[in-house]
């Protein structure tokens, strides 16, 4: 077995790894952009014409935003992931090729459009066998993807092999107990298991208790008045918080009259998406809709649709201090909406910043959790007198807990373990303890 990995081997972008199942042919799992610190061109630097699938783990643009470029490094093959994913993953990239790139929209559709022919969705579950691009090879391999509790969409994968060994890449793993997506189940074998380590060293909140985290933030800033802002991805964690948000709501814990604003067209068209796979949702999540609720579009919710409303919004928060609740991308605060927020809002006292996700290295997100006395947005220099919160039970990752728990319930014991998507003390760590325990760890 040989794998190269072009990314994401040991930082938390640029997810990309190449598994040999012949000597001559490969399958590609995930394509992804880097970010924060991990920033490098965009090009593909690496051969493609050994490549005979592209696997995709799920839709966040650290796992798919080199796709484009790999179409125009010559790859040719089928772009395999669930139906989901497939719905969402032309979403994400057409966000990012314009606010990262500026590309017109001429150009944006054109490429999209080759992605949607390439795409070909797997049920979670079967088995598809993979074969070379040109009929002619017997190399061939199966692939097989499975629930990794991520977001909406999201797999992690078994390739099985010719010798019938079995190869386990995770993608993202998700948090245990969340209530809207069911948690991951850990396949029967992985001879060789390739598992994130994003929080190989730490443990996350409890998730049950994160809604009432979020209800102390929310009460405080209340009472002292000023915009609540929550800078989140759209994919995952914006409707996860949208999800706790009506249960407050719901149980008369927030005022009825404070204004929840969803201000991310693109976290916008995502939620719709998760609304209409509801069958995905965990066991909470669907009991919730035979209440006949609402959990993800409830009337509290304002949405925000264009940058004129936008730009309005923010100078009349700016003005007036009025209470209210802010959910915009970007995650990383690296672009998007909530920098307008930002520049507006930080030198204000009264404003809370809540993050709910991973800010990695070099951005802005992980600049403001440091509470530093000022900071640069797009050339200003910015006063940042704001409250700065960290809740980490609103993690889509797996942490340490989760990561040992899905590896210990594997039935077959794996030969050998590769901790990858980790910065290094994360999977130092986690190899440590995996040690520990009799795992071999390469």
């Amino acid at each position: 077995m040989k794998v190269i990995h072009h990314g994401g081997k040991d930082t938390v972008t640029g997810s990309c790894h190449e598994l040999f199942y012949s000597p001559k042919r490969s399958v590609l799992i995930d394509c992804g952009q880097f970010q924060g610190e991990d920033v490098k061109p965009l090009a593909i630097r690496f051969p493609v014409h050994q490549i005979s699938t592209l696997i995709i783990t799920h839709a966040h643009i650290d796992h798919i935003g080199r796709l484009p470029w790999l179409l125009a490094a010559g790859y040719s093959g089928p772009i395999y992931c669930t139906a989901a994913t497939a719905e969402l993953m032309p979403l994400m990239l057409d966000d990012g090729l314009k606010l990262q790139l500026g590309m017109k929209r001429s150009n944006r559709e054109s490429i999209l459009a080759l992605v949607k022919r390439r795409i070909k969705t797997i049920d979670y579950g079967r088995w598809q066998r993979v074969s070379a691009k040109d009929g002619v090879s017997k190399d061939y391999c199966y692939i097989r993807l499975n629930p990794a509790g991520h977001i909406l969409g999201s797999a992690y994968v078994e390739i099985k092999l010719s010798d019938d060994s079995i190869v386990v890449f995770t993608g993202d793993l998700g948090a245990s107990n969340t209530p809207l997506l069911p948690d991951p189940i850990s396949p029967q074998r992985a001879d060789y298991l390739f598992i994130e380590s994003t929080y190989g060293n730490r443990c996350h909140e409890d998730v049950k208790s994160r809604s009432s985290r979020l209800k102390e933030i929310i009460t405080r800033s209340l009472r002292d008045g000023g915009t609540i802002l929550i800078p989140a991805f759209s994919v995952g964690r914006t409707q996860e918080l949208l999800f706790d948000i009506e249960q407050l709501i719901y149980q008369s814990e927030l005022e009825a009259d404070i204004p929840i604003i969803l201000d991310s067209p693109m976290a916008q068209k995502v939620t719709k998406s998760y609304r209409r796979f509801k069958k995905l949702w965990g066991k909470e999540a669907k009991q919730k809709i035979s209440q006949g609720r609402h959990p993800l579009a409830f009337k509290q919710c304002i949405q925000i649709d264009n940058y004129p409303s936008h730009q309005r919004l923010v100078n009349r928060l700016a003005s007036s201090g009025e209470p209210a609740i802010v959910v915009a991308a970007s995650g990383m605060c690296e672009g998007g909406r909530i920098v307008g927020y930002l520049k507006a809002l930080l030198s204000d006292k009264r404003t809370d910043i809540v993050f709910a996700g991973y800010q990695a290295k070099g951005t802005l997100g992980q600049t403001l959790q440091s509470r530093p006395e000022r900071v640069w947005i797009d050339g200003d220099e910015i006063e940042v007198k704001a409250q700065i919160h960290t809740m980490s039970g609103y993690s889509a990752h797996a942490d340490n807990r989760d990561l040992h728990a899905f590896v210990d319930e594997i039935e077959v014991k794996p030969q050998e373990i590769h901790l990858i998507h980790g910065e290094f003390d994360a999977q130092l760590t986690f190899a440590n303890e995996l040690v520990a325990k009799d795992y071999s760890v390469v």
